[in-house]
């Protein structure tokens, strides 16, 4: 059975995957207060898709599954400004959720259970040479360690990098089943004529 915790959000208008690294800049004080918590404490905080309402301001409604956030690097570039970069951990889906008096928004989340790590199929082993092609690109941007064995891994930074709407996006991070994930991903890369086509 899922553990359940307490998590505080940040609403955003991106979607975190597991083992993704997410630059963000903190300006509010309520963010400010909870990154200083985290960083005190070693903890994470929970990165979801805003179903409603803007990252600035009133607290956004989020959907309901995220992923805990861990901070990596911070820096203070100015006073009253942090930079932070946090990679993604568990996924997670919210019980219940409440706005504290700061604004601050917080949620009692289950953890979804993850698949244990499994190799890409053959079917789809075309997407590993563009991945690779790519994230050598991206150079320090997607640093090692990097896990072309793992098909979760594969399938979710396809999420992440290619240009899929917002709420597909979303619908991406949901799927449990990772290989459903990885069709779905060279699905769109043959669409867009970024394979070959089916057989060749």
């Amino acid at each position: 059975m899922s553990a359940t915790a307490r998590l505080p959000l940040f609403p955003l208008n991106t979607v975190l995957f597991p083992d993704g690294l997410l630059p963000l800049r903190v300006f509010e004080a309520r963010y400010m207060d909870m990154v200083g918590c985290c960083l005190r404490e070693g903890s994470g905080f929970g990165v979801c898709l805003i179903a409603a309402g803007k990252e600035v301001g009133e607290a956004a409604l989020p959907q309901p599954v995220g992923t805990e956030a861990r901070i990596e690097q911070w820096d203070v570039e100015q006073p009253g400004m942090l930079s932070i970069v946090v990679r993604g951990h568990r996924r997670f889906r919210i019980e219940d959720h409440e706005v504290e008096r700061d604004g601050l928004l917080t949620a009692s989340v289950r953890w979804l259970d993850e698949p244990a790590p499994q190799p890409v199929p053959e079917a789809q082993a075309e997407l590993l040479p563009l991945l690779q092609a790519i994230i050598g690109e991206l150079g320090d941007r997607l640093p090692p360690p990097h896990h072309f064995d793992d098909a979760a891994w594969v399938g979710a930074r396809y999420a992440e990098l290619l240009p899929v709407p917002l709420p597909a996006k979303q619908r991406l991070l949901e799927l449990d089943d990772v290989l459903s994930r990885l069709e779905i991903m060279q699905q769109f890369l043959r669409q867009h004529g970024l394979l070959g086509a089916k057989g060749g």
